[in-house]
Parts: C-alpha cells; sequence; structure tokens
C-alpha cells in the first residue's frame, strides 16, 4: 500500500509531498482499530507547531481527517465492531497517514458516522467543526442573543461557525473576501448580516499568503468594537497586545482568548468532551444544520497536487480525497 507523506527540506523551501509505499500493518493492538479509509480531508499542516512540541521529523504523514469502515478491532476495544462506519481525527503524533487504504487508530479517536451522512461530508466537516465548537462553545459560550462575526465566512471553518452560532440563537455578522464570497453568504438560511463587526478574529500565519495583500482589521479595531463582557477568539499565535490595547479591554471587561483546536490531542484529560463534541458534529451534520463547504471529491492520484494547493493557501473550498 501506497501513502503520502510530507518531506522536511531546507529552512525557506517549500514542503515536497511524495507518495512512499509503505510496509504492512503491524498486527492490532488492544485498543486500536483497523479502519478501510474511505474519504480523507486535507488541511494545513503547521510545521512550526510540530517542531515545537518535538514532533518534527524527516517524513510527515499527511492526512488526519478521516472517515471509513471498520475492519478488526483489538481485543479491548470497547466502542466498535467489525463493519462499522466511523470518523474521526488521527493525533498529531500518529504514524498512520491518513491517505492510505488501511491504517490503525486508537478506538479515542473516533466516533460512529450517522448513516445518512456521506463519507466526504464527514471527513471535510469534522476538523472544521472542533475548530468552531472550541471557539464558539468553550472560549466564549455564544448563547440566544449575543452577537458574533465570522472573519471570512465563506471559508470551510467560516461557513461551520456561522452555522453553530446561529443554531445557538446568535445574530451573525461577516466579512466577505470576493463578490463570490459576498453572494454565498447572503444565500445562507437564516441569512447572515453583512455590516459592522462585533467581534473578529485575526488572519492567522497559515492564511498569510492568500490574505496578505487584501485590506484586513488591526487589532485596535476590533479591540475598539468588541461590546462590554465581549470575546475576541484568534489564531494569531504571535499577538502582540500593547498597554493601551490591554487598558481598553480592562475597562470593557472584555477578554482575548486563543483558538487551538489541536489542544484536544494534546492532552487526554479533556477525551470524553472530545468525543462528545465529534459526536455532535455528526449530529448536526446528519439533521442539516451544518452544510460544509466543499470542494468536489478528489482521486487518491491527484493528492500529491491537492496537498501542495492547501498548503499554499490557495483552496477556497475543503479539500476531500475519495477512495
Amino acid at each position: 500500500m501506497k501513502a503520502l507523506y510530507c518531506q522536511q527540506n531546507s529552512p525557506g523551501e517549500e514542503m515536497t509531498f511524495v507518495f512512499q509505499e509503505r510496509e504492512n500493518l503491524p498486527p492490532t493492538r488492544d485498543n486500536d482499530v483497523k479502519i478501510q479509509v474511505r474519504a480523507c480531508a486535507l488541511s494545513w499542516i503547521d510545521t512550526k507547531l510540530l517542531s515545537e512540541i518535538k514532533l518534527e521529523k524527516e517524513l510527515l504523514p499527511v492526512g488526519r481527517e478521516i472517515s471509513g469502515v471498520v475492519l478488526e478491532v483489538g481485543r479491548k476495544v470497547s466502542f466498535f465492531q467489525p463493519d462499522d462506519e466511523v470518523v474521526g481525527i488521527l493525533p498529531l503524533d500518529s504514524e498512520e497517514s491518513g491517505l492510505c487504504e488501511v491504517i490503525l487508530v486508537h478506538e479515542h479517536y473516533l466516533v460512529r458516522k450517522p448513516e445518512k451522512v456521506c463519507w466526504v461530508e464527514a471527513a471535510g466537516t469534522v476538523r472544521d467543526g472542533v475548530r468552531a465548537y472550541t471557539a464558539l462553545h468553550y472560549l466564549s459560550q455564544v448563547s440566544p442573543g449575543k452577537t458574533v462575526l465570522v472573519m471570512d465566512g465563506a471559508s470551510p471553518f467560516g461557513t461551520i461557525a456561522i452555522q453553530l452560532a446561529q443554531h445557538r440563537g446568535a445574530k451573525v455578522i461577516s466579512t466577505a473576501h470576493s463578490l463570490e464570497d459576498k453572494q454565498y453568504l447572503e444565500r445562507l438560511r437564516p441569512p447572515v448580516d453583512m455590516r459592522q463587526p462585533l467581534v473578529a478574529r485575526l488572519y492567522s500565519n497559515e492564511d498569510e499568503s492568500t490574505l496578505k495583500p487584501q485590506l484586513l482589521p488591526h487589532k485596535h479595531d476590533i479591540i475598539t468594537l468588541l461590546g462590554v463582557g465581549g470575546h475576541w477568539i484568534t489564531t494569531e499565535k504571535n499577538l502582540q497586545l500593547d498597554p493601551p490595547d490591554s487598558h481598553s479591554l480592562f475597562l470593557k471587561g472584555a477578554s482575548v482568548s486563543f483558538l487551538n483546536d489541536e489542544v484536544w490531542n494534546l492532552s487526554n484529560i479533556q477525551q470524553g468532551k472530545y468525543l462528545c463534541i465529534l459526536e455532535d458534529i455528526m449530529e448536526k451534520l446528519s439533521s442539516n444544520i451544518f452544510r460544509p463547504q466543499l470542494d468536489e471529491p478528489i482521486p487518491l492520484y491527484e493528492a500529491k497536487v491537492s496537498m501542495e494547493i492547501v498548503q499554499k493557501n490557495q483552496a477556497r473550498k475543503r479539500q476531500v480525497i475519495q477512495f
């Protein structure tokens, strides 16, 4: 079997993606689930984060959001049995590439896929769902009557964040990067307000290549627009607040939180909550509350080219490989 890997080059050079023939899978361990992969979504690889947590290596497995069919389970697996349909996100330290026909996954990273949800939608929604839940439920406790601005609401993550906020009864405001994005947002039901922002997030380093030429909000603008007790959720890991910024936040009783959805897999303490999030994402996908922004399914032989596009942040819709 072949699997896709990311090859680390010298600093400053672009990544290269290569298919490698992999050895036969090792025997299924006690808590492992052997899965025949049916779909795998592609996401940007944060090599800096991997380096910081000492997970950097010459060949990194590519593809972590997977859906598939259970082929075999370890003797201590209690949640699944052969022929179950499952979905999940492989942990950061996984040796498995989701872009491989058969993989081994610990049962605690998987939940059942609803029968009416297709493979591509399951794999293509699970990460954006986790990010949206982390931001809107755990970091800001969005509830009826609150107002939320989602920057770049037509992106895959923005779309799910808008739908989750609306489902929780919040009024949603969004920004758009193009006329096409604006028209897409205006077609959403319930409708999205396209006027002044109240809560926002700065772009992260991974967005820099595509967003830098465009007008972006300054941190002072965002803090000024926050209401009393407001929350600013940002993925900008190098955000620096100056004393006047902190004073303004203090006067409003407002806060800044950092969105890093990988925290769920960096510690097992919150594993129960994490699995509940995955299950709820699938339930909302099944009931059509979540309607993801997905591109047309991509065959495995085009995965290398598609991953290069994703890593350069040139894909406006979620890219999903279908087996």
